[in-house]
């Protein structure tokens, strides 16, 4: 199975990276890229060869403070789900760091399924959320309107459901290859009277209306090509 979402954890608690880092990879839900300063933390946020679906951000960082980081990362446009987690429990502190754009606030110490469990439900409600825009190659995709535009004369492209449910997914992967049968089952869900035949047409199709270098097929499966993409 293909490797998932990336998620971008930042503390400078080691032990606490290496606990959040085998959670979030059991079972290739998520990929994850740590960083223990929020000076690294901005490095891999501005990188254009890593896509972060979303962030756990730690107020234990060394060289400043996880609120106004956060704060500064909203005024840049960065609109991916940060979840602030705090040794602080007040009210006052939680109000805070809310305001300072983070989508939860979680307090130490925690549980690791619930902590998981907001993550996916901040990611579904931002995955879903209708100004959400991904940067696929030379496209804007805008999942929720079912439209890619291209970036350098603005023409606008429809796409259908299941079109953009095979983009969404296939963003999702990152540079992994998503085999046929993965990809069928989380477009279509369980249906014995759709079959991989089905899939590669709906990607034939797709492939008249885009760029033909941006979906590559590999051996049992689908990728994209997506040198310095990004997310607003």
């Amino acid at each position: 199975m293909s490797a998932g979402r990336r998620i971008l954890i930042a503390t400078a608690d080691q032990a606490l990276q290496t606990v959040l880092t085998e959670q979030l990879t059991v079972g290739h839900e998520f990929q994850v890229s740590g960083a223990g300063s929020l000076h690294a933390a901005a490095a891999i946020l501005e990188s254009p060869e890593i896509h972060c679906s979303a962030m756990l951000l730690v107020d234990d960082l060394p060289d400043g403070n996880a609120c106004g980081f956060c704060e500064k990362l909203r005024e840049k446009g960065v609109g991916i789900p940060v979840l602030l987690i705090s040794s602080r429990a007040d009210e006052a502190d939680v109000i805070r760091g809310l305001d300072a754009g983070a989508n939860d606030y979680i307090a130490k110490p925690f549980r690791l399924n619930e902590l998981l469990a907001r993550l996916r439900a901040q990611l579904r409600s931002y995955e879903n959320s209708e100004d959400v825009t991904f940067e696929l190659g030379p496209y804007a995709f805008r999942p929720a309107a079912r439209l890619l535009v291209e970036n350098a004369t603005d023409r606008k492209i429809r796409l259908t459901e299941k079109e953009a449910a095979i983009l969404k997914f296939l963003y999702r992967a990152g540079d992994a290859a998503v085999p046929r049968e993965v990809l069928l089952d989380e477009v279509w869900g369980y249906n014995p009277t759709v079959t991989t035949h089905t899939l590669e047409t709906h990607v034939y199709r797709l492939r008249q209306k885009i760029d033909a270098e941006l979906l590559v097929t590999e051996p049992g499966g689908y990728r994209l090509n997506l040198a310095g993409r990004g997310s607003v």
